[in-house]
């Protein structure tokens, strides 16, 4: 047996070592999700299995009265604040980093099996600290993860505004209908989800005005985002509208699919396999949504690019120095900007871990069935709010020209 675990653990640190030596400095950010796609992997596995090898830490558990859904939060917090750690520390790191023959540029596209190790190490230290650093991280993630939501919802807007933007700079008839169809298409598909969820949420014979309340307010959403994009006055268009419309409604279905089980308004409470559907669907958002910010930090010259970025539209001297001064520069290396702010790219990772928390853990509440994954009233408001917050948001972009005309906001 000794022999046959020496065997897997060689071959595991041989594979590591082989996908680590890999990596190349294009996939570098493919590696960094990665990596936080491992570990919500770990606190997924630590949630449900983890809570007997916690209490057996007597500097975890003080006391008997903890309950099995409080040691399960735990557990994710605890792997949660390791991510945390770790990609915090590289955003500090890399801040000022503007050129690539800058040390830290090496840092951050290499060093994989360095970084595997203190990514390890750091995870495993937190389980070794006490109760109260994480009871205040827990508290702290609250707010990390209402940034990320924000973060989420300015990136899918500026999204929606640059897949508009470039259909219509081709400026031919076909693209034209081809957002319209599109447009139309997720409209159709917005108000055709509002009203399933009229149907799974509001069961006969039951008073569900709360729920009704926010299916109705998404659908009044979703026409008064028509309204104000096609008015004459505002520059807007169809497509963006459209698709924030679905996103509204998508964020409405997840907050109501949240409301708890025992909740008699709750069409779902009998399917635990919509629970385990839901979390892998937000696990997999979390996942492509952390992605895509960390690219479009590198591709949007508005979005916390560095200055010096060619993405920047940073200007260019008057004068060059070489045809001024011959041969002064030919001993200096070739200043190379680097195509997105590292920062940016590490702190998105950090928030996202706070969020993957609070998806995980129920927003640190333990009054759930611990068999239940992102359910409560407050993951209820949470998604709610936040659909709310995109609303308001999307509508801002849309009036602030007007109201700030001298302002440029694109």
């Amino acid at each position: 047996m000794s022999c046959l675990v020496a065997c897997c653990t060689a071959s595991t640190c041989g594979l590591c070592t082989s996908v680590a030596s890999g990596i190349s400095k294009k996939s570098a950010r493919i590696a960094y999700c990665g990596l936080f796609g491992v570990s919500l992997v770990v606190s997924w596995i630590l949630r449900e299995v983890g809570a007997p090898l916690l209490e057996k830490f007597p500097w975890i558990n003080h006391s008997e009265t903890h309950s099995k859904e409080w040691y399960q939060i735990q557990a994710v917090l605890r792997v949660s604040l390791g991510n945390f750690l770790f990609f915090g520390i590289f955003a500090l790191i890399m801040i000022g980093v503007k050129d690539q023959n800058d040390r830290r540029d090496s840092w951050h596209h290499g060093g994989w099996i360095a970084k595997i190790v203190i990514w390890l190490v750091l995870v495993c230290l937190m389980f070794f600290i006490p109760n109260v650093v994480i009871s205040i991280y827990g508290t702290l993630s609250i707010f990390g993860a209402g940034a990320f939501l924000l973060v989420q919802v300015i990136i899918l807007l500026d999204f929606t505004h640059s897949w508009n933007d470039a259909w219509v700079e081709k400026d031919e008839q076909k693209w034209y209908v081809a957002l319209l169809a599109i447009s139309v298409a997720c409209y159709i598909a917005a108000f055709a989800f509002s009203g399933i969820l009229f149907i799974w949420f509001n069961p006969s014979g039951q008073d569900c005005g709360l729920n009704v309340f926010f299916i109705v307010m998404t659908m009044i959403l979703a026409f008064a985002f028509a309204i104000i994009a096609l008015h004459p006055v505002v520059n807007g268009s169809l497509l963006p509208a459209s698709v924030i419309s679905v996103y509204c409604a998508y964020v409405c279905y997840t907050g109501l699919s949240s409301e708890p089980r025992d909740y008699a308004c709750n069409g779902l409470n009998k399917s635990k396999a919509v629970t385990t559907s839901t979390l892998i669907l937000g696990m997999l958002t979390t996942v492509l949504s952390v992605l895509y910010s960390a690219l479009r930090a590198g591709s949007s010259t508005t979005f916390l690019s560095p200055p010096s970025s060619p993405k920047s539209g940073a200007k260019k001297p008057l004068l060059e120095g070489e045809d001024l001064e011959e041969g002064k520069g030919k001993n200096e290396k070739e200043v190379r900007p680097v195509s997105y702010s590292y920062t940016f790219f590490h702190l998105i990772f950090a928030l996202a871990s706070m969020y993957a928390a609070m998806l995980l853990s129920g927003w640190t509440n333990s009054s759930e069935s611990s068999d239940l994954i992102d359910v409560g009233w407050t993951t209820v408001w949470v998604r709610i709010c936040t659909e709310w917050v995109t609303a308001g948001i999307y509508v801002w972009s849309l009036v602030a020209p007007l109201i700030f005309p001298d302002r440029e906001f694109y």
